[in-house]
């Protein structure tokens, strides 16, 4: 008897459904905002530095810890803060920190600052861009290498740091002239001039000032070399910033497509130190982009720094 009231009661307990196990629910990356307070940049300073954290999910945010980061070889303390208690929806908690300025460096300069925020179900980095110093007005003011030349005053041009140059009868030829239009990848230009004087920069990790939207940054240009390409920064109005590979071919001796450019005109001959010469062989500029947030203004471009690359012009597409 006592058997059978046990195989009933087994055949009971197997038709009860079993409900599945509740696993406590954790604030996700999506609904966490971190944002850093304004940063002391007029050193040298040890300044303050608040990170705050924001719940905007709909469960709790706990085991939470916060780092935050300087520029290479700015020192924070502490390294990391942990919150104890866990954080409410909709609620926020804020921890300080301690970073030491360094003595500020002459001409315009911009510092990055990330804090990291790490808890139960993910991690959520915030960043904050200060701008010192006042950036060039504009491409033109960064202008430093002559790369066109009259072939009767060829000594006026230096492209490739052997005296040589791009000759402005040749490039007339295809309708390229001091303040003509210029196309390419759906950018408009404006070729620099006047001939013999500096018409392009070198780029060197210049920051200048760029007013515009789309979906692209286009960069006009030539490389004086096998290697210049490198990285393009471009700051919006918002803080936010966006990084892109550019890179162009050499003005000569170069696949027309190395580094990912397009041709955009192409010359017979340049002017050498004793004239006009090298008929046989075609110089040439090229065209290359990277991606933009539409949706977004650019305020500020800093270009890569590498002496190989000369940049004619720069426009949003």
């Amino acid at each position: 008897m006592k058997k059978l009231a046990l195989l009933v009661a087994l055949a009971a307990a197997l038709l009860v459904p079993q409900l599945p196990a509740t696993a406590a629910a954790n604030a996700t990356a999506e609904g966490v905002e971190v944002t850093i307070s304004e940063v002391d940049l007029a050193g040298p300073v040890i300044a303050a530095v608040d990170v705050t954290v924001t719940n905007k999910s709909t469960a709790k945010l706990s085991k939470l810890a916060v780092s935050f980061a300087g520029p290479v070889g700015w020192t924070v303390s502490p390294e990391i803060r942990t919150v104890k208690e866990a954080v409410k929806p909709g609620g926020s908690v804020t921890v300080a920190f301690q970073i030491r300025v360094p003595e500020q460096r002459p001409g315009f300069t911009i510092r990055t600052f990330t804090a990291t925020a790490t808890y139960s179900g993910g991690q959520t980095v915030g960043t904050r861009t200060q701008h010192s110093g006042t950036p060039l007005p504009n491409l033109a003011a960064a202008f430093n290498n002559v790369a066109v030349s009259n072939e009767s005053h060829p000594t006026r041009g230096d492209f490739d740091g052997d005296g040589n140059s791009f000759s402005a009868q040749r490039l007339a030829e295809k309708g390229v002239t001091a303040g003509s239009t210029v196309t390419a990848l759906g950018a408009t230009f404006t070729w620099p001039g006047p001939v013999g004087t500096k018409d392009n920069a070198i780029a060197a990790g210049q920051t200048f000032a760029y007013s515009g939207q789309g979906s692209k940054l286009v960069l006009l240009g030539s490389g004086a070399g096998l290697s210049a390409a490198g990285l393009v920064k471009v700051w919006y109005s918002d803080g936010t910033s966006t990084t892109g590979s550019i890179g162009f071919p050499n003005w000569s001796f170069q696949d027309a497509g190395a580094h990912g450019a397009t041709l955009v005109i192409s010359t017979t001959g340049r002017n050498t130190p004793t004239g006009y010469a090298n008929a046989e062989y075609q110089y040439r500029v090229f065209a290359h982009s990277i991606p933009l947030d539409p949706a977004k203004t650019v305020e500020l471009i800093t270009l890569p720094a590498n002496g190989g690359m000369h940049v004619f012009g720069v426009a949003v597409a």
